[in-house]
């Protein structure tokens, strides 16, 4: 039987999973893609990488499967900055979590690209002010 797969079963035989640089440098690719007016929306956001989130985290957030969680916000959303602007406050950060990537990426059929911007997208849709159910809405509006 023929493989669907053009690459030969030793073209694997060096590779490594994907390091917290490589995820870096697919977000950087995902932010040289999107339009200006969104990234000057962006700001200071910060964005980093970590293998996964720390566990005051998952507690915070009633995450018992740190592979459950994928990425994050951490901020004050655009929505609010306005009124919370508070001398010495942290800069807005944007979380991924390159385990639980890798993970959910392995389960599927989309590349890593697509799943790390689909993530790092959602994050920043987080930072712009909207709700979990306002991006399923807009993601259902696109299909």
């Amino acid at each position: 039987m023929a493989s669907v797969y053009p690459l030969r079963r030793s073209d694997w035989t060096n590779r490594r999973a994907p390091t917290l640089e490589v995820f870096e440098a697919l977000a950087s690719d995902v932010l040289a893609t999107m339009p200006d007016e969104f990234l000057a929306m962006c700001g200071h956001v910060e964005i980093r990488l970590m293998d996964y989130a720390e566990d005051e985290v998952l507690n915070a957030l009633g995450i018992e499967d740190p592979h459950d969680l994928l990425g994050l916000f951490e901020g004050n959303a655009l929505t609010e900055a306005a009124a919370s602007m508070i001398t010495g406050q942290m800069p807005n950060r944007i979380w991924l979590f390159r385990r639980p990537i890798l993970d959910y990426w392995a389960s599927g059929d989309e590349t890593l690209g697509d799943v790390v911007a689909h993530v790092l997208i959602h994050e920043i849709g987080h930072h712009f002010g909207l709700s979990d159910d306002d991006m399923e809405r807009i993601e259902a509006a696109a299909e």
